[in-house]
């Protein structure tokens, strides 16, 4: 599966970038390009990278995750992870990089919230 990314600007001004697919080697680039993009043309405040919808993600693409954070934060904009994928959210544990992007909560497919019990 290739990777689709979706860029849109919430009503309280933070920009969404959310990736759908798979984030590795061939294409984690475009995540670290996307938020890029974002801070030239607009700086918003907070940038927050919606999961929910990456199947799966390598150390290259948390990588580029680490990247991305790092250029929003030289330019004064604050990038948190949000509503991972249950892989996603164990990828950003077992990489402890959890509590750099916001300690984002798993995305809960079932519908159910997450932590709720089933």
């Amino acid at each position: 599966m290739t990777l689709s990314i979706v860029t849109s600007t919430l009503t309280t001004g933070v920009v969404e970038v959310s990736p759908l697919g798979e984030i590795d080697v061939e294409n984690a680039y475009e995540i670290r390009e996307a938020v890029a993009a974002q801070l030239a043309a607009a700086k918003p405040a907070r940038i927050e990278l919606n999961m929910q919808g990456v199947t799966f993600i390598d150390s290259t693409g948390i990588s580029a995750l680490v990247a991305a954070f790092q250029l929003a934060r030289v330019g004064g904009t604050q990038l948190v992870v949000t509503q991972p994928s249950r892989f996603a959210h164990r990828q950003l544990w077992v990489a402890g990089l959890l509590g750099l992007f916001g300690t984002p909560q798993p995305h809960d497919e079932s519908g159910t919230p997450a932590g709720a019990p089933a």
